[in-house]
């Protein structure tokens, strides 16, 4: 399943049920799992771990040096999940010691072309990216995130479960979970309502996370006083955790 014109280093790991086209370049350190297809022209450089049924588009450069300049050699990771789409001229890169040393994918996720994702990021899974989202370095995106094209996020800003990014957006500081955010700085504009319909969501539920959205939004309250009212309601509406877990992770502050 390795195409005579792949390049493949003898120290990296392909299973038997892989796939590497013609003109890839499989470096050292690189583990590659069981049927994930690597398209033609793809640059894969380790120490980088992928899991199995990904596919890897053409071009894409997955696994080389972070682009910081603090790097000094230093031996640090890769990790992909499974059954990711990475799309054409993708770009993902290893971690940092100043950081966990390694970049982070989890599994289904959808990363369409010219994505770039930093060192040191943690990406979770059912994320979407549209062509050319940009994260800077220790970026952290929750489970079901989408991205618009061409959304930029700076670095050390997290992007909460379920939050819906716009196209154009410039992401400077940290996206609550439900969230629809857009604008240049990013603004808070809603709950992504639509997308946690599609993931069956009830009305119920719905409903309670727009209420909790009023309180941190609409409410004028500071930030730790609408985190303690969110909190008093999570018992009998544990879908708010996920919600009050975002607006506490973050170091960057929250848009607001």
């Amino acid at each position: 399943m390795i195409d005579e014109r792949a390049v493949v280093s003898p120290k990296a790991e392909v299973h038997e049920d892989a796939y590497v086209g013609p003109f890839s370049i499989i470096g050292d350190g690189v583990r590659i799992g069981r049927g994930t297809r690597i398209e033609p022209h793809v640059v894969i450089k380790g120490p980088t771990t992928i899991g199995e049924d990904n596919r890897i588009f053409q071009f894409a450069s997955i696994g080389d040096d972070p682009q910081d300049k603090k790097y000094a050699g230093e031996p640090t990771r890769l990790t992909i999940g499974d059954r990711n789409t990475i799309r054409e001229y993708t770009t993902i890169n290893r971690g940092t010691v100043q950081d966990q040393g390694v970049t982070q994918v989890g599994d289904d996720n959808w990363i369409m072309a010219y994505t770039h994702i930093a060192h040191d990021c943690v990406v979770g899974n059912q994320t979407i990216f549209a062509n050319n989202a940009t994260l800077g370095g220790h970026v952290h995106i929750g489970d079901y995130a989408i991205l618009g094209g061409f959304t930029g996020v700076h670095q050390f800003c997290r992007i909460g479960a379920h939050a819906f990014v716009a196209m154009n957006s410039a992401v400077n500081m940290d996206v609550p979970a439900y969230v629809l955010a857009a604008g240049r700085p990013a603004e808070p504009r809603g709950v992504n309502a639509e997308g946690l319909k599609r993931r069956n969501f009830s009305a119920d539920q719905i409903r309670n996370i727009r209420d909790a959205y009023r309180v941190v939004y609409r409410q004028g309250l500071k930030l730790q006083d609408a985190i303690a009212a969110v909190a008093a309601r999570v018992e009998d509406q544990p879908e708010l955790e996920v919600l009050l877990d975002s607006l506490r992770a973050g170091t960057r502050g929250l848009i607001r």
